[in-house]
């Protein structure tokens, strides 16, 4: 049963953004003071995502847990197996029928865009409100700031170089010593 009426559940409900949401300006503040540049809600990718970092040819969708079904398992047709909740997305008891079928719609969407992205050639991030608690948020924004720089790098990753006088396919004669490896040992 709703504790609320329905004119205050409709208020409540029209003041929900889907844009600048908090979680969205605690990924945007981080990502900016770590140094890096992005593009907001960028029309011409599909999924229109949160934010896009051309340069890493990279998507962050920051996504809250109830409308995208953190963790929530639910069944392929209503009243046919149990719906999972999650500890961060509680699916409500009154009209679940709607609720199921919006958040489910709502999981294959996510699925289907980051799917075109990744044919497109573009890496996806998705980032959920509950990693955003203060105490996740540092941790969760480094893991943002490494993955882009891994990005960054596996993209430009250089071809090995082969020494001059050296053909592909041929041996090396001497063993050439490792950085942390003793002289003497290589001998």
């Amino acid at each position: 049963m709703d504790k609320l009426t329905t004119q205050q559940r409709h208020t409540n409900m029209a003041a929900i953004r889907s844009k600048d949401t908090k979680p969205e300006m605690i990924v945007r503040r981080g990502l900016w003071k770590r140094g890096f540049r992005y593009r907001l809600n960028y029309k011409r990718l599909p999924g229109h995502p949160d934010l896009v970092l051309r340069k890493y040819r990279t998507c962050i969708f920051v996504n809250g847990c109830f409308w995208h079904g953190h963790g929530v398992t639910l069944p392929q047709v209503m009243g046919e197996g149990r719906i999972v909740n999650s500890t961060c997305c509680k699916i409500p008891q009154t009209n679940r029928e709607f609720w199921v079928a919006k958040i489910r719609r709502n999981k294959e969407r996510d699925r289907e865009e980051q799917r075109r992205l990744a044919e497109m050639g573009w890496h996806c991030i998705t980032v959920w409100e509950c990693e955003l608690k203060p105490s996740k948020r540092e941790e969760t924004l480094e893991a943002i700031a490494f993955t882009l720089n891994h990005i960054w790098l596996q993209d430009r990753k250089a071809q090995p170089t082969l020494p001059q006088g050296r053909r592909n396919g041929e041996e090396e004669d001497e063993r050439m010593p490792m950085a942390a490896e003793n002289i003497h040992e290589a001998e």
